[in-house]
C-alpha cells in the first residue's frame, strides 16, 4: 500500500506539476497564434452566438430526438467545470501563490478559452453516433478517428472513466457533506444517502435527464453566487481598485510588494495560478468536449463557440468573484481576510464571505453555492464517465451492462464520498485527472490544421450567407 502511494504521488506530481501546466498553457498559446488568437478576433461573434441565442433567435435550444441542445450541452460541461475549484481553489491559489496567482489564473483561462473551443471542434467533428442513436465523441473518439490512433483514444477513455470518481464524484460529494454538517449540523451519513439519492434519480436517465437537470440547475446557481458576490462587492467597493493593483503588481513581485518573509514567490504565483485555473475549467483536459459532442448542432464551431463562452464564465467571471470577494472583505479588526495565515482553502472562502455579510447570511450563502456547485459537477462527471466506459464496450455485446455498472458504483462512491472514506481513491483517481490531459494534448495538437481548416470553412460560409 505504501508502494502504491508513493508512485501515485510521484506520477501526480508530475501530472499537476510545472512541466504539465506548461503544456497545457503551451498549446494553448500554440493554437491561439495559430488560429489568429480567435478566442479574442471573434469574442463578440461567439457571445451572440451562444449566450446571445439563448434569449434571442433560440438557436441554443434546438435539439432532435436522442440528442440535446446546444445549450443543454453546455449547461452539462459548465455543471462538472463550476464547482469546488471556483471556491476552494482559487483560494488555495492565493494562499499558497498570493494574490498575484489570480493574474496567472486569468492568463491560464484566456489561451485555454481557444485550446476548449479547439477541442470541442473537433468532437464535434469526429464524432458517432451510437446503437440509440445518440451522438457521443470527446478526444477518444477524435483521437481513434482523426489521429487513428485507437490505442491512445483507449488510453484516454481508462483515465476519464476511473477520475470520475475522483475530481467529479468523492471529492465533491465530501465538500457538499462537510459544509452542511458545519452551518446545518447535518450529519454525513444522512446527507451521503439523500445526495446518493438524488445523483440516482438523475443519471439513471442518461444524457437526456441530466441536460434537462443542467440547464435549469447551472444558470440558477451561477446566478445565486454571482449576486452574492456582487453584494458583498458592493459593500467593500473602496478596496476593489487596490485588489486588482495588488494581482497585478503581485503577479510579477510578490515579494518586493509583500516583503521577502511572507513566502510568496513569484514561481508559486504562476505555477498555483495556472494550476487552479485549469483544474477550475479543465480546458485542456478533455473532459468537456464529451458533453458538447452530444448536441444536436451540426456545425463544429458553432459548438466550439461555446467553449469560448464556459472558460469566460467559468474562470474570468466566477473565479474571479471568489478571488476579489477573498482580497477585499476585512475582519472586525480592520484586517483584511486573505492575510490571516491561519486560514486557507475553504475556510478562508467561507471567512470572506461570513464577514462580508452581516449574521451569518454570507456563510449559509456560501454553503448553499458549494453545494449546488459540487453536485452539478458530479451530475456532469456521471457522464463523462458513462461515456468513457461506452467507448470501452462498444465494440462488445456488454455495453449496456458495463454503463449499468458504472452507474451504480458512481452513486456508492457518491456515499462514500460523503462520509469521508477511501481517501487513496480520491489521490489516484485526481492524478488519472491529470493523465487525461496528456492524449488529449496529442490529439488536439496533431489535428489543429483540421480546426483551423473547419473555422476557415465556417466564416467564409457565414460572410456568404450561407449559415
Amino acid at each position: 500500500m505504501d508502494l502504491l502511494i508513493l508512485i501515485n504521488s510521484k506520477i501526480g506530481a508530475f501530472v499537476w506539476g510545472p512541466v504539465m501546466l506548461t503544456l497545457l498553457l503551451g498549446t494553448g498559446l500554440y493554437l491561439s497564434v495559430r488560429g489568429g488568437f480567435i478566442q479574442f478576433r471573434h469574442f463578440g461573434f461567439a457571445m451572440k452566438r451562444t449566450i446571445g441565442s439563448v434569449f434571442g433567435d433560440k438557436r441554443a435550444h434546438q435539439k432532435e430526438e436522442h440528442n440535446i441542445s446546444p445549450f443543454q450541452a453546455v449547461s452539462t460541461a459548465l455543471a462538472s467545470t463550476v464547482g469546488t475549484g471556483n471556491i476552494v481553489g482559487v483560494a488555495t491559489a492565493i494562499t499558497i501563490g498570493g494574490p498575484g496567482a489570480v493574474f496567472w489564473m486569468w492568463v491560464s483561462a484566456l489561451l485555454g478559452m481557444m485550446t476548449k473551443y479547439s477541442e470541442i471542434v473537433l468532437a464535434v467533428k469526429f464524432r458517432e453516433k451510437n446503437v440509440r442513436g445518440e451522438y457521443v465523441g470527446g478526444p477518444m473518439y477524435y483521437i481513434t478517428n482523426g489521429l487513428k490512433l485507437p490505442w491512445l483514444g483507449v488510453a484516454f477513455a481508462f483515465f476519464a472513466g476511473f477520475a470520475s470518481f475522483g475530481i467529479g464524484n468523492m471529492t465533491q460529494a465530501n465538500s457538499i457533506a462537510g459544509a452542511v454538517k458545519t452551518s446545518f449540523g447535518v450529519s454525513t451519513t444522512v446527507t451521503g444517502i439523500i445526495l446518493a439519492g438524488i445523483v440516482a434519480v438523475v443519471i439513471i436517465g442518461g444524457i437526456k435527464s441530466i441536460a434537462r437537470v443542467t440547464e435549469v440547475i447551472v444558470p440558477g446557481m451561477a446566478a445565486f453566487y454571482i449576486i452574492f458576490s456582487l453584494i458583498i462587492l458592493g459593500t467593500h467597493l473602496a478596496h476593489i481598485p487596490d485588489a486588482f493593483k495588488l494581482i497585478f503588481t503581485c503577479a510579477f513581485a510578490p515579494q518586493s510588494v509583500l516583503g521577502g518573509g511572507v513566502g510568496y514567490t513569484l514561481l508559486l504565483a504562476i505555477r498555483y495560478g495556472v494550476a487552479r485555473g485549469v483544474f477550475s475549467n479543465e480546458a485542456g483536459l478533455g473532459s468537456a468536449p464529451i458533453a458538447h459532442a452530444a448536441s444536436s448542432t451540426k456545425e463544429p464551431v458553432e459548438q466550439g463557440m461555446w467553449g469560448i463562452f464556459e472558460v469566460f464564465v467559468d474562470t474570468i467571471v466566477v473565479c474571479s468573484m471568489t478571488a476579489l470577494v477573498i482580497l477585499t472583505t476585512v475582519d472586525p479588526q480592520g484586517k483584511f481576510i486573505w492575510e490571516n495565515p491561519d486560514l486557507e482553502g475553504a475556510d478562508l472562502t467561507l471567512a470572506a464571505f461570513q464577514h462580508g455579510l452581516p449574521g451569518n447570511i454570507g456563510g449559509i450563502g456560501l454553503t448553499v453555492g458549494l453545494s449546488l456547485f459540487a453536485i452539478s459537477t458530479i451530475f456532469g462527471w456521471s457522464y463523462y464517465g458513462d461515456k468513457a466506459v461506452e467507448y470501452l464496450f462498444r465494440k462488445t455485446k456488454y455495453t449496456a451492462q458495463a454503463s449499468l455498472c458504472y452507474r451504480l458504483l458512481f452513486v456508492a462512491a457518491v456515499f462514500l464520498g460523503s462520509v469521508g472514506g477511501l481517501h487513496l481513491v480520491w489521490d489516484i483517481a485526481d492524478t488519472l485527472n491529470g493523465l487525461m490531459a496528456i492524449p488529449n494534448l496529442i490529439g488536439v495538437f496533431m489535428l489543429s490544421g483540421v480546426v483551423l481548416k473547419e473555422t476557415k470553412s465556417y466564416f467564409t460560409r457565414y460572410k456568404n450567407g450561407e449559415l
